[in-house]
């Protein structure tokens, strides 16, 4: 490979920077640094380290200059472990302002780093030697060939610098193509050996190449180019120390070309249609990538955009958890006392008309509702059966009899002749209700019935299970615990009255879900909300929103309304009473369903 000397720039003087000192402040654009040579010695250095991962060679050494001895943009020295680059491949950049050491640094110049590949490859797989006496055409084929074969094998251990090798075939390629060494068919071989080599080997697309493809197959001829072709390929699957199959295979390519070319008219204007059409495949390349990164930064955008909404969503949730639970605080407040949506005590807003001791007829249902819940919660216990070639275990004649004929047979006894069977109690769950009944005044009639509801499931809950609890809230534009989630059922039915207005659904849901862990799993849980759902618009999307994550976690939602002209509220199960005093049984039905139905 021929060498060029390069003459270095002059370094600054202290003349130059008094002079730059002295009119720095007049008026004009800011000088621009003056940068010696020996500035780009730390970026060699550099490029250097990186070429360690990319090589996987710790000999090499490395320089970046202004021009190269070779007089090509990089070059790799195999007898000398050097490679060059030429610093104006980093053009505009300048070298305070190149950091490869940094990784993600070489994104701002990926042309420039798509060489560093290109000779890193050459670094870590042109390793095999011409051998003395060789035909130095030949080698010239043979280095032509490598040049795909070399990025080919880079592409197996780092497929990820694909990118990166793209952006650098027009850099490498089309200063051959400008100023061919080769004249005629071979220049147009050549110009398929490096375009095309590298669609077959994965770097380029099939129909980024067409163009080239086209003029090949029309300038050489559909049987020649079939067959350098096959000569490329071959060359791909040659090991990195194989000069012998190396030469061999350039051989072959110049028979080819020495026999086709007297046949074959050579276009004057042969290197204008062939720069031309290798244009079109780097245009092509380029459209593809930016094409590639539009939609990559589309995709990061996307990403980013769900992910800030993802924070945004549990930043949210986690929100309405704390407020939950602050509601939850003041509402089931140990003194009984209504509050306001933000937690300061209402006392004139309390809908309590009293107390009163329970009925015979509640008490006999509390007590019926209870041996439903434990008939409901009763699980049957799994019986998990194994075998083994030894007791315990009840004998399996048929198997005793295998085993004994493998054992007689000679072979290893596999059969296993006693089986054991091992019964395990399935724990019973407990039982989550919560009750939110509106206490405006449309909802009177339902009152009185709900109230005893309250007291009959939250009697039974307790004597099912003492893991079991209940709590029922009254709202309107306040909220008022009537029952509590505690394991002690309450002695006294609390009676309401309904004279309010508005309704804080959402807050009530919010402390019932807190207070009775609605939406973790492993309980029997159900809310029961008896309501006419007349609500105000925003009323009715904060309380929807409440039920739908309710549903979600698992949770049953029923919604027992009591007059005609009630609607429905989005995401419960609707059960219209024709009798108020049907209520109980309501709730007690959907109580006993909800705790069968979990696993």
């Amino acid at each position: 490979m021929s060498a060029h000397h390069h003459v270095q720039s002059p370094a600054t003087t202290p003349d130059d920077d008094a002079d730059l000192a002295r009119w720095d402040d007049d008026g004009a654009p800011p000088a621009q640094p003056r940068f010696s040579p020996d500035a780009w010695l730390r970026v060699g250095a550099e490029l250097g380290d990186r070429l360690v991962d990319l090589s996987g060679r710790q000999d090499l050494l490395v320089t970046c200059r202004p021009g190269t001895r070779s007089g090509a943009p990089a070059a790799f020295f195999p007898t000398l472990g050097e490679v060059e680059f030429d610093a104006r491949l980093f053009a505009p950049l300048k070298p305070h302002e190149i950091h490869p050491r940094i990784v993600g640094d070489e994104e701002r110049y990926p042309a420039a780093w798509g060489v560093v590949v290109h000779e890193a490859a050459h670094a870590a797989h042109s390793v095999w030697t011409e051998p003395a006496g060789a035909n130095p055409r030949v080698v010239e084929a043979a280095l032509l060939l490598e040049e795909s074969r070399v990025e080919g094998a880079h592409l197996i251990t780092r497929p990820t610098d694909r990118t990166y090798l793209r952006t650098s075939a027009r850099t490498l390629v089309m200063p051959d193509i400008a100023h061919p060494t080769l004249q005629g068919i071979e220049h147009a071989a050549a110009v398929a050996a490096l375009i095309l080599g590298r669609r077959d080997v994965g770097i380029l697309d099939a129909g980024e190449t067409r163009a080239v493809a086209d003029l090949c197959e029309k300038v050489l001829g559909a049987d020649l180019l079939a067959t350098l072709t096959r000569l490329w390929n071959a060359t791909h699957r040659c090991a990195d120390h194989d000069a012998r199959s190396m030469l061999a295979h350039a051989q072959q390519w110049c028979d080819a070309l020495d026999a086709a070319a007297p046949a074959l008219p050579v276009p004057e204007n042969l290197t204008d249609l062939l720069s031309g059409a290798v244009g079109v495949v780097m245009d092509s390349t380029a459209a593809t990538d930016a094409a590639d990164l539009a939609a990559q930064a589309a995709a990061t955008n996307a990403m980013a955009a769900q992910s800030k909404s993802q924070a945004q969503d549990r930043a949210q949730r986690a929100g309405q958890r704390r407020q939950a639970a602050a509601t939850a605080k003041s509402v089931f407040n140990t003194r009984a006392t209504t509050v306001n949506p933000d937690g300061t005590p209402a006392p004139y807003g309390n809908p309590v008309t009293g107390t009163r001791r329970p009925t015979a007829a509640e008490q006999s249902a509390a007590a019926r509702l209870s041996r439903a819940l434990r008939a409901a919660a009763y699980r049957e216990q799994t019986e998990e059966r194994t075998t083994s070639p030894t007791p315990p275990g009840r004998l399996n004649m048929r198997a005793a009899l295998a085993r004994d004929a493998q054992r007689a047979a000679g072979s290893v006894p596999t059969a296993e002749p006693f089986t054991h069977t091992r019964r395990r109690s399935s724990p019973t769950p407990p039982l989550r209700v919560g009750i939110a009944v509106d206490v405006s005044g449309s909802m009177r009639a339902a009152c009185a019935p709900v109230a005893s509801a309250a007291w009959i499931v939250a009697r039974a809950a307790a004597l099912t299970d003492p893991d079991s609890r209940t709590a029922t809230i009254a709202y309107d534009t306040h909220l008022t615990a009537l029952t509590r989630p505690t394991h002690r059922a309450p002695e006294r039915v609390t009676t309401v009255g309904a004279n309010g207005s508005s309704h804080n659904l959402a807050n009530a849901l919010d402390a019932l879900d807190h207070g009775l862990e609605l939406s973790r799993p492993g309980a029997g849980r159900l809310l029961v909300i008896v309501t006419d759902a007349i609500y105000t618009p925003d009323e009715t999307a904060q309380a929807v929103t409440r039920v739908k994550q309710l549903t979600t976690a698992g949770c049953a939602v029923l919604q027992l309304t009591v007059a005609a002209e009630s609607r429905h509220l989005p995401g419960t199960t609707l059960l219209h009473l024709t009798q108020p005093s049907s209520a109980p049984a309501a709730i007690a039905t959907a109580a006993t369903n909800a705790i069968r139905r979990t696993r």
